[in-house]
């Protein structure tokens, strides 16, 4: 099972990673599109090479949310809206990085496990990257307020993760 998975998903990255990769390098400064290709690979230490084509229109789309802007000298900054964004993403990560360390200190069992909420994940964050300059506040608080619950669950030690039917 785990062989087919990293098969599946260890040698590209997730679907919408980029939009938050780029979010998340011009939350700390302004780069040109060039600037964010070489961090990419730098970072990624050679594996991950975004091509032209991948980033100049990401970083288009990404203006005409309002989440960034162009400024001179053919530089990108984050806007507020786009600072919202990043923050509400880091929440989540957060959150799913303790769940997911929890997990995989249970056990063989909690391994098993973690591997199928990873999976869930991916979907879940598939569908909301794709969907998340469309969210109102109302449903981002709503999606923070569910993983905070869950959170708190494995926190106070609930085992009710334990009864998850597993396929």
């Amino acid at each position: 099972m785990i062989n087919n998975w990293i098969k599946r998903v260890g040698s590209s990255v997730p679907r919408g990673f980029s939009r938050y990769f780029i979010l998340d390098i011009l939350k700390n400064r302004t780069c040109t599109g060039k600037e964010i290709i070489n961090i990419a690979i730098e970072q990624s230490n050679g594996v991950w090479n975004p091509s032209p084509g991948l980033i100049y229109p990401l970083l288009k789309r990404l203006q005409e949310e309002k989440l960034i802007e162009e400024t001179s000298g053919n530089k990108y900054r984050i806007t507020t809206k786009g600072k919202s964004t990043t923050e509400d993403l880091d929440t989540i990560n957060n959150i799913i990085k303790k769940q997911m360390d929890v997990l995989f200190r249970v056990g063989n069992i909690g391994r098993f496990i973690a591997m199928d909420v990873l999976e869930r994940v991916k979907i879940m964050g598939t569908l909301l990257s794709s969907n998340v300059s469309n969210l109102t506040k109302d449903e981002t608080n709503k999606y923070k307020e569910f993983l905070q619950s869950e959170l708190q669950k494995i926190n106070s030690g609930n085992n009710d993760w334990k009864n998850i039917p597993v396929d």
